[in-house]
């Protein structure tokens, strides 16, 4: 096993995080198939959201994917009127993809469910030991952020 001077609880923390983002992620999927909408959709409206105005190539940069592949794939969250495509004003050459409505209302229900399903699986927890994990979280998440 790991040792190097590493803490056997850096390496519990390690273990658990796997494991409850593999919870998350199923429990993910089993809501995106209530929405009609697959995980790369779901993923890149999210993207889009938080990065409005992107063109393909810079969505295909943050998704890991061949401009290609992402091209059918915004072909397909259009024809289901969940992005819509429009030209850059400053540069007519460029164009950027905005999400629609539609699209908005499906990342808020699905985002609004997974929460729920972690309070459910939360429920035997006190407020301080929520305060407590909130706080943790929040500080390796800061943490991880400063080297990106």
């Amino acid at each position: 096993m790991i040792d190097n001077g590493i803490s056997q609880n850096v390496i519990n923390i390690e273990k658990y995080l796997r494991k409850v983002e593999y919870i998350i992620r199923k429990k993910g999927r089993e809501i995106l198939s209530d929405f009609n909408i697959t995980i790369p959709q779901f993923t890149a409206l999210q993207i889009l959201i938080n990065n409005e105005g992107m063109t393909i190539g810079e969505l295909s940069q943050k998704m890991a994917l061949a401009c290609s592949t992402i091209t059918d794939l915004v072909d397909r969250m259009e024809r289901n009127e969940l992005v819509i495509r429009k030209k850059d004003e400053k540069d007519k050459r460029v164009v950027r993809i905005e999400v629609l409505p539609k699209g908005h209302e499906i990342v808020e229900k699905v985002l609004e469910k997974r929460v729920m399903f972690l309070d459910s699986k939360m429920k035997g927890l006190s407020e301080e030991e929520k305060l407590s994990l909130d706080k943790g979280l929040k500080s390796l998440y800061d943490a991880m952020q400063e080297n990106l």
